[in-house]
């Protein structure tokens, strides 16, 4: 059996994942000048949701999904958009939560948090100003040999020729 690559599903996997992808619908009042069934298929939510995952993974922009392997990559990032509106991989973390909770056991009354994640509110008054501010230009002297420019007339008068 050869591997599954990590942007690949398992059938045992989607079929815990398949109940939670919403099914698209048709507006009601839309109307539609093409005739029923025309235009093009729905993808396959599948493909769609290995196309996600393989963007997630690899951490590739978009635009660079392979279209051979996945189709379109502006119609997988729409999807995206919208199971993210409604709230598909919010519900997919919780019921992979429960579901390692169940098998291994998350220790829920003990809880830590990475410290540099937090805004450091009191450090400004700990550490002082920000060292890269030092011998900024315009908290600098002038040179005493020299003096700033002024212009040598204020305002010019121009005699308009008749």
């Amino acid at each position: 059996m050869s591997a599954l690559k990590s942007w690949t599903m398992s059938d045992e996997l989607w079929e815990r994942v398949e109940p939670l992808i919403p099914k698209r619908k048709r507006p009601r009042k839309r109307k539609y000048f093409r005739r029923p069934g025309g235009g093009r298929k729905p993808m396959e939510s599948r493909k769609v949701f290995e196309g996600i995952i393989f963007v997630l993974r690899t951490g590739c922009q978009w635009k660079a999904l392979p279209k051979k392997e996945f189709g379109s990559a502006s119609s997988i990032h729409q999807y995206f958009l919208e199971w993210k509106r409604k709230g598909v991989f919010s519900r997919l973390w919780s019921k992979g939560l429960a579901e390692y909770d169940e098998m291994e056991g998350i220790a829920w009354s003990w809880q830590g948090i990475d410290v540099g994640t937090v805004k450091a509110s009191l450090a400004l008054e700990a550490v002082g100003a920000n060292p890269t501010d030092r011998g900024k230009k315009w908290e600098q002297e002038k040179p005493s040999c020299r003096r700033e420019w002024n212009p040598a007339v204020v305002s010019r008068q121009r005699s308009s020729a008749a």
